[in-house]
């Protein structure tokens, strides 16, 4: 029996893709709120901050243990799934590819020294100093990764002759077009969702246990990087659409449900097509897409009826478009939420109903992540490569694919059990209450809790 293999080949980058960003993202968002919450600690002479970084830390690890594996195993399926794309564009890749693997390793080095340095240096700013490059290189390792994936958008960097690149400047090709934009958005979300992540945890617990000390500080803290990074999260969509809007157009119409080219286009939202493309139950806002795609609320905005229907991006991502958005503003709002219930006297925002807001943000903010990079990669079709290599053309012919997808799908419930049967171990059986007390003893009459009343 004949198989369709490009199903196949996508059904098993998505599998891949949509289990590797979880960890990618924990990868890059959870060092910056280590170093975070550490160099408070040491500010204030607070020890529930130093232990929130401890924490954190070792839960970060298990993220990067999983992480390295599913990260091989993309680079694996690169090769075994997309063959022909990789002999195409497999030298102008290599760079980000291996400097990506240099950044996780530089970050890698720093990571075991913090661990294995608490407590072992008179002035504390020095262990502090070790998260620089950790965050630094979590940082450059998301950088390096998504410069491939703005090259496949953006092809630039080379010369095509003969069906072969040439002249390549992988440089060039790693600072394409689409680099800035899609770096910026990819940082901007990955610490929005740490912070999310680390915020939701402090408010479930504080739901299961009450109020402590420690956990009040840890929202507090994770709440506001929430509302910082939620605001450039925001800034960073506008630079994308603005990006689409000049660079991919058909994207940017397909999201928008946008068919013909027309000056002052309302942005659509929500709503569902029929079958004769008519669009149902949308709310218009008027002249707000042209104020979005050019910042001009009269600018003309191009149509997806302009471009051939075989290279016209699935409808579909409107819907992907909509809820990343959506997400997105909704964690900025219960950010905003949160601390106009901490500087409106008459209120609590320790009530139960936003506690249980925030809690949910966390899976909301990867939900987000994951809708992000589906409508990334689903809006780029039908190309792999924009505008040179089509995803049929670029996907094995092997029927082995198949089995290749069991194989991939065991491999990741097997560490998705592991992962969270290992986290829930390392601090189920040691609470902060009991690590606070072994603080105390170890510290002896030295210690001063600032702040530390609940």
């Amino acid at each position: 029996m004949d198989i369709d293999t490009v199903l196949w080949s996508r059904l098993v980058t998505g599998m891949t893709l949509g289990f590797h960003v979880i960890f990618a993202t924990l990868g890059v968002g959870v060092p910056l709120m280590i170093a975070i919450a550490e160099f408070i600690g040491i500010r204030k002479k607070d020890p529930h901050y130093i232990l929130m970084a401890k924490r954190w830390s070792r839960g970060f690890v298990i993220s990067v243990a999983v992480g390295v594996v599913t990260g091989t195993a993309i680079s694996l399926q690169l090769a075994l799934v997309w063959p022909n794309f990789m002999k195409l564009a497999g030298n102008v890749i290599a760079l980000p590819l291996f400097m990506e693997v240099f950044a996780f390793f530089f970050e890698a080095i720093f990571l075991g020294i913090y661990l294995y340095t608490w407590d072992r240096f008179k002035n504390p700013y020095k262990h502090w100093l070790l998260t620089i490059p950790i965050v630094a290189g979590a940082g450059m390792s998301a950088v390096f990764i998504t410069t491939v994936n703005g090259f496949m958008n953006q092809p630039e960097g080379f010369t095509m002759e003969g069906g072969v690149f040439t002249a390549v400047n992988p440089v060039q090709a790693m600072l394409n077009t689409a680099t800035f934009s899609k770096v910026f958005h990819v940082l901007s979300s990955a610490y929005l969702t740490g912070a999310a992540l680390l915020a939701g945890i402090a408010a479930f617990t504080i739901l299961r246990k009450g109020v402590s000390g420690y956990h009040k500080k840890a929202l507090n803290l994770m709440m506001a990087v929430v509302m910082v990074f939620g605001l450039l999260n925001t800034l960073a969509g506008d630079v994308s659409a603005k990006f689409l809007a000049e660079h991919q157009p058909e994207k940017l119409a397909a999201a928008e449900w946008h068919f013909e080219t027309e000056s002052g286009a309302d942005l659509i939202l929500l709503g569902w097509l029929n079958a004769e493309h008519e669009i149902i139950g949308a709310l218009h806002l008027p002249k707000l897409l042209s104020f979005l795609a050019y910042g001009d609320f009269n600018a003309e905005v191009t149509g997806l009826n302009k471009f051939p229907l075989d290279e016209q991006p699935p409808l579909l991502v409107h819907y992907l478009f909509d809820l990343m958005a959506g997400i997105g503003f909704a964690l900025l709002g219960i950010s905003l939420l949160y601390f106009l219930f901490v500087f409106w006297n008459k209120r609590n925002e320790f009530n139960k109903w936003l506690l249980r807001v925030i809690a949910l943000s966390a899976p909301l903010a990867f939900l987000g992540v994951e809708l992000g990079w589906f409508y990334a990669e689903l809006g780029r079709q039908p190309w792999i490569l924009r505008g040179y290599m089509r995803v049929e053309e670029a996907a094995t012919t092997s029927p082995s694919v198949r089995i290749l997808f069991f194989l991939f799908l065991l491999l990741y419930i097997v560490l998705g059990t592991v992962c969270v049967f290992v986290l829930r171990r390392l601090f189920r059986n040691n609470p902060v209450e009991t690590e606070m007390e072994k603080w105390k003893q170890h510290a002896g009459d030295k210690t001063t809790v600032n702040g530390g009343r609940s």
